[in-house]
């Protein structure tokens, strides 16, 4: 483990040329590197355009077994060259059911498991429902060469119920590659900031930083065409931006924290320490009833 942490996050576009976003992906990987990040997250399924936009079968082809799979043996490799842990995301193929899965690489290249997408959106614009099964892992942090990790993949990061479970588990910083933009049906709606506060938010409750990276560009498609707001950010453990993206440009973003002051921070605060799980069993229904 490590005392000072460096995070990045990378906002890019994303076109069917899916050579060149990995090469382009890759490309940010290393400058992030050499620029001195330790943990570096890319956007959610930056491999290809968001395909959820509408329903398309032809799209399954997309997915492949985490076992051999290409772009996570190209990134491991990576991770192993430049000594970086990278939470990838890719769409994850399991003999029948389709996932949409975080692979965590650790900096000497490891592979230390998946992380599947447990919250699953389904509207005009983001028909994820069409595409992946809910995930089965439940939520997790890892254990990697920098520090424990807990990573949620976008609509999981409207959920505190995600981030409180991570935090409980250990982690000491939280990680969410997103998809988000446009509303088709609502051309009037932005919901941007709205989006950073809720994070903002998790950020704050559980006393550690967040990293958000987000995707930039107009994808078209039919019937919907998405605009995706970039604005990645990263948080403190007040909540607080320390820095963020803005709304069209492809670029990385960076910050450095205390890892053991933060530790302290979390025990001296006590909000773990004062916690009454015993009063949240309404927690474990959707009306907010007591169970039985």
């Amino acid at each position: 483990m490590t005392t000072a942490l460096t995070l990045a996050a990378i906002q890019m576009a994303c076109s069917w040329d899916l050579t060149a976003n990995l090469d382009q992906a890759e490309a940010a990987v290393v400058q992030a590197a050499q620029q001195g990040a330790q943990l570096i997250l890319l956007p959610e399924l930056f491999e290809t355009p968001y395909f959820c936009k509408e329903q398309n079968s032809s799209y399954f082809e997309l997915a492949k077994p985490a076992t051999d799979h290409p772009t996570l043996t190209r990134f491991s490799r990576l991770a192993a060259q430049l000594k970086v842990v990278l939470p990838l995301s890719f769409f994850e193929q399991s003999q029948q059911v389709y996932y949409n899965s975080v692979m965590i690489i650790d900096a000497d290249g490891k592979q230390l498991g998946i992380y599947r997408k447990t919250h699953i959106p389904d509207g005009p614009g983001y028909q994820e429902k069409f595409y992946f099964s809910p995930g089965d892992t439940g939520f997790k942090v890892w254990n990697t060469c920098y520090a424990k990790i807990g990573v949620g993949i976008c609509w999981d990061q409207w959920f505190p119920e995600s981030a409180r479970i991570m935090a409980l588990q250990g982690a000491e910083l939280l990680c969410y590659p997103t998809a988000i933009g446009s509303e088709p049906t609502e051309p009037d709606l932005d919901s941007a900031s709205h989006w950073q506060r809720v994070m903002q938010g998790h950020a704050a409750a559980n006393l550690m930083p967040l990293v958000a990276a987000n995707r930039v560009g107009t994808e078209n498609a039919d019937p919907h065409t998405l605009t995706f707001y970039g604005s990645s950010f990263i948080a403190d453990a007040t909540g607080s931006l320390v820095t963020q993206a803005d709304r069209q440009t492809e670029m990385t973003i960076q910050a450095t924290f205390n890892l053991a002051e933060l530790r302290a921070q979390r025990i001296n605060w006590g909000v773990f320490r004062d916690r009454r799980p015993s009063q949240y069993r309404p927690l474990l229904s959707l009306e907010g009833h007591v169970p039985d």
